[in-house]
C-alpha cells in the first residue's frame, strides 16, 4: 500500500522555480511554435500542467497506467459510461450511489443501455446476470450506504473469462485502503470530493485505467466532452492527497470506535461496518482492504424517517450534509438525501430503510463523537 513518503515523492518540485507547492497554471491556451507544435500544451481542456500532476499522482497511487481528473465524481462516472454503445449491458452493484443510479436510469437507458442490478457480494448472482451483451461490470466496494464488500478478485475472474470490463468505484476505500487494479479491475473511479480532497472545498472526480489502451479511450472522451477539473481545484486536490495517508488512518480509527459503541446500543437495530467481527463482510474486508473505512451506517429499532431525523437534528458534532470524507463528521439520511431519486422499492431491496443513518466519521476526538451520539440517542 502507498506510504506518506511514496505520496510526497510523487508530487514533483517545480523545475522552473523550485516551488515545493505545485504551481497553479491558470492558463486557457499556450503559445505554439507552429500549428500542432508546442511544449506539451495547447489548450487547457486537452491538458493543463497542474491537472497533469494530479492525474499522474492518482495513476501512481492506484498502480495504473493513466489518470484523468474531472469536474465531479458523476462526470468521471459519465465518462466511463461513454465508452459503451447502444444495446450494451451493464451489471451493477445493487446498493449503488444514488447519483450513479440516476445517471444510469434517467440518462443512459434513453440511449438503449441496459442495466441489471445485483447483490455483487454473491458471485453466482453476478454470473447469472451476465448476457452476451454485457460489456461492463460496475462495483462499489464498500458500497454506499450499506457498506457491502464485494470480492474484486472473484468478480475480475468472471469478467476476464467473458472479456467484460470491470470498473470499481473506490471512493470509500481510497487508494490508501484498497487497490482494485491490483485485484484485477480494469478501471477505478473516485469522487475526489470525498476523502481524497478531504476538506469539503472541492468537487472533483478521478478515473484511473490499468492499460494505456483504455487510457486512450478515456482521454478521448475527457477531451471531447470537456468535463475537466480546473487548475485551482486540481491544486486543492493535490494538497488534499498530501495528507491523505494520515487523515484516512484517523477516519478509520475513529469509525471503528464509533461502530463498536453503536453495536452495543439498545436503540440500534442494525449496524453496518466491515470492521466489526460480527459483520458479514468482515472476513473479506480483512483480506482485501488495508483499512475498514471511515463510514458507519445503522438502522434504528424504531424504523421511521421521523425518528431518524430527530436523531440527526440532536447531534452537535455531526453536521447534516450530503457528502462524506470530510475532516468534519457528517450525518446523512440516505433515503431522503443521497438516494432520494431511487424508487422506494429499490431502496428497500438494497437495505436503505427510512431510519437508515449514514455517518461519515471525521477527525474530531472519538470520545467526543461517541458522547454526542450517546446524548442524541438518549433523547429518542
Amino acid at each position: 500500500m502507498s506510504t506518506q513518503t511514496d505520496i510526497l515523492n510523487n508530487i514533483p518540485i517545480d523545475p522552473l522555480t523550485g516551488a515545493l507547492a505545485v504551481p497553479i497554471y491558470q492558463a486557457a491556451n499556450y503559445e505554439q511554435i507552429a500549428p500542432g507544435v508546442n511544449k506539451g500544451y495547447d489548450y487547457s481542456r486537452s491538458n493543463n500542467p497542474t491537472r497533469e500532476v494530479l492525474e499522474n499522482l492518482i495513476a501512481h497511487l492506484e498502480n495504473g497506467q493513466q489518470g484523468f481528473a474531472f469536474s465531479s465524481g458523476v462526470a468521471a462516472i459519465d465518462t466511463v459510461l461513454k465508452t459503451l454503445s447502444a444495446k450494451d449491458h451493464i451489471v451493477a452493484t445493487q446498493d449503488i450511489y444514488g447519483g450513479a443510479y440516476r445517471l444510469l436510469e434517467q440518462v443512459y437507458r434513453k440511449f438503449a443501455i441496459e442495466i441489471t442490478y445485483v447483490d455483487t457480494t454473491d458471485l453466482d448472482a453476478v454470473t447469472k446476470a451476465i448476457t452476451d451483451k454485457t460489456k461492463l461490470i460496475w462495483l462499489e466496494t464498500p458500497s454506499n450506504p450499506t457498506l457491502k464488500v464485494t470480492d474484486i478478485k472473484g468478480v475480475a475472474k468472471i469478467a476476464k473469462h467473458r472479456n467484460i470490463l470491470l470498473c470499481v468505484d473506490n471512493t470509500f476505500a481510497t487508494p490508501i485502503g484498497q487497490k482494485p487494479l491490483d485485484l484485477g479491475a480494469d478501471i477505478v473511479v473516485h469522487s475526489a470530493s470525498k476523502y481524497i480532497a478531504g476538506h469539503s472545498d472541492v468537487i472533483a472526480g478521478l478515473v484511473v485505467t490499468k492499460t494505456k489502451v483504455l487510457g486512450k479511450i478515456i482521454k478521448f472522451h475527457q477531451n471531447a466532452s470537456g468535463a475537466i477539473l480546473g487548475p485551482f481545484d486540481s491544486f486543492l486536490t493535490i494538497r488534499g492527497i498530501e495528507t491523505l495517508q494520515f487523515r484516512y488512518a484517523v477516519h478509520c480509527e475513529n469509525a471503528q470506535l464509533v461502530a463498536e459503541f453503536l453495536q452495543k446500543h439498545p436503540k440500534i437495530k442494525n449496524i453496518y461496518y466491515p470492521g466489526l467481527s460480527s459483520d458479514a463482510n468482515y472476513k473479506l474486508a480483512s483480506s482485501q482492504q488495508q483499512y475498514y473505512g471511515g463510514v458507519v451506517s445503522f438502522d434504528l429499532k424504531i424504523n421511521t424517517s421521523e425518528k431518524a431525523l430527530e436523531l440527526v437534528q440532536s447531534l452537535k458534532q455531526f453536521h447534516l450534509a450530503e457528502s462524506l470524507g470530510s475532516i468534519r463528521s457528517l450525518s446523512c439520511l440516505p433515503a431522503d438525501m443521497s438516494h432520494k431519486t431511487v424508487p422506494k422499492d429499490v431502496k428497500l431491496k438494497s437495505g436503505i430503510t427510512p431510519s437508515l443513518i449514514r455517518l461519515s466519521i471525521g477527525l474530531e476526538q472519538s470520545k467526543d463523537l461517541i458522547k454526542d451520539l450517546e446524548q442524541a440517542l438518549a433523547k429518542l
